[in-house]
């Protein structure tokens, strides 16, 4: 029996990818390692969306080969797409596949087996309306699944590479979709995450469908407990798309908004479509439509020509706003882009400190929430057990993607239960009792 390992880097859209193809090589017959054991064949699914995410890609291309030297070496994703024509020079590398040709996964390693060698393995992604349609049959997780509904992006933010790597907007077929999660569901998936590059973008090539109209026929399907929703673009949220998921219990108040900055001239400098008077009108429409939602964002710091005022802008903005979370990341140049072009790149130090601030924030915003549950009843998808303190708990987490923990002397993996939150152990999870 041939043996296969798979590595994946970057996001959950790579990560949907990478368990399809594992079950892809499983039904034809492959036996899956663990990456770091010796195999036959070595995917390495790959991203590109920063010049270190290059960086990492080749070096993971080049330790599997070091792992085996007689084994097949694929170079899967993203980066393969961005850098193909360099990377087949690669001695490392035996095999370059695009995006949209995954699904060709096992015919192309058919074909270089026999033959040695992989042709039309890359195709101008630019240049294409296809939905690469794959079908997640199961997850390395019980309880939750990733479910990716489009791909590629038509925003073109200035920092960003990916909708080169990606192409333009591709909506996959709602009965597809449907198919899948039902199929998810009857196995005993509780929740599903809705995942794509640009997920707010859903249905802009296709008539008669959106993101909405999507949700609202997901969440006919029985068995499903949960709709998680990825990251999304402010302008989708208006009042009527806010009124209209939550008349949608299924429908996890946990909305990550892309944010980037909260300084209008930054904005502008990154091609964002909307300023922060527009953010933070959706994020208030989203609390009057919901109690109390966890609100996340993403902020990028040292931008190039963010100035110690912008900074401050952005500092006030997050304060403002008062998210559930902020993950911030520092402006990392991406070649090809046209950000990485722009005079006034900031001193690495420089951005250290405003990321530092914003960390700082962060913490006490993170730690102010989740007290904010305290002596409240809240519902928890149990996943997996766990140690605190010495002692054994069951961890899982709230529809609001808070991590808890409880106590049982039963397994409650893949159950929701009810409990009463006591305490908020270290800044991180709440400590909750269940209620019988």
């Amino acid at each position: 029996m041939p043996t296969a390992a798979l590595h994946n880097l970057g996001c959950k859209v790579n990560s949907y990818e990478t368990d399809v193809m594992q079950q892809m090589l499983e039904e034809a017959g492959y036996e899956i390692k663990e990456f770091n054991d010796t195999a036959d064949v070595y995917i390495i699914n790959t991203c590109t969306v920063t010049n270190m995410a290059d960086r990492k890609s080749r070096q993971m291309l080049h330790k599997a080969k070091s792992r085996n030297e007689n084994a097949i070496v694929v170079a899967v994703g993203c980066y393969a797409q961005a850098a193909g024509e360099k990377l087949l020079e690669d001695s490392s590398v035996d095999i370059v596949i695009g995006n949209n040709r995954k699904k060709d996964l096992i015919r192309i390693l058919e074909e270089y087996r026999k033959e040695h060698r992989a042709e039309d393995t890359l195709i101008d992604i630019n240049h294409t309306t296809e939905y690469e349609t794959l079908m997640l049959g199961q997850t390395s997780g019980h309880t939750r699944a990733y479910i990716k509904i489009q791909d590629g992006c038509n925003q073109f933010c200035s920092y960003c590479i990916i909708p080169y790597a990606r192409g333009r907007v591709r909506s996959r077929e709602e009965a597809d979709i449907e198919a899948e999660v039902t199929s998810l569901a009857a196995k005993g998936y509780k929740e599903i995450v809705i995942t794509g590059i640009h997920i707010s973008s859903y249905g802009v090539d296709k008539k008669d469908t959106n993101l909405l109209k999507l949700l609202q026929r997901i969440h006919k399907i029985e068995g499903l407990e949960r709709i998680r929703l990825g990251s999304l673009e402010p302008r989708i949220i208006t009042e009527e798309f806010a009124r209209e998921i939550a008349a949608l219990p299924k429908i996890c108040p946990h909305f990550h908004l892309s944010m980037q900055s909260g300084c209008n001239e930054t904005l502008r400098r990154m091609n964002r479509h909307y300023t922060s008077e527009e953010y933070y009108e959706k994020c208030e429409i989203l609390r009057k439509h919901y109690e109390k939602p966890a609100i996340t964002t993403d902020v990028i710091v040292g931008f190039p020509q963010e100035s110690v005022e912008e900074f401050e802008a952005t500092e006030k903005f997050v304060e403002k706003v008062n998210f559930f979370e902020t993950h911030i990341f520092k402006y990392s140049k991406r070649q090809g882009t046209n950000a990485a072009k722009m005079e006034g790149q900031i001193p690495e130090e420089e951005k250290t400190r405003r990321s530092s601030i914003l960390l700082d924030m962060n913490k006490r915003h993170r730690q102010a929430y989740l007290e904010s549950f305290l002596g409240k009843t809240i519902e928890i998808l149990v996943e997996e057990d766990m140690k605190a303190d010495g002692q054994e708990y069951q961890t899982g987490h709230t529809k609001e993607y808070m991590r808890a923990i409880v106590k049982s002397d039963k397994s409650l993996e893949n159950q929701i239960v009810k409990a009463v939150v006591k305490e908020v152990h270290q800044g991180e999870m709440l400590k909750c009792e269940i209620i019988d």
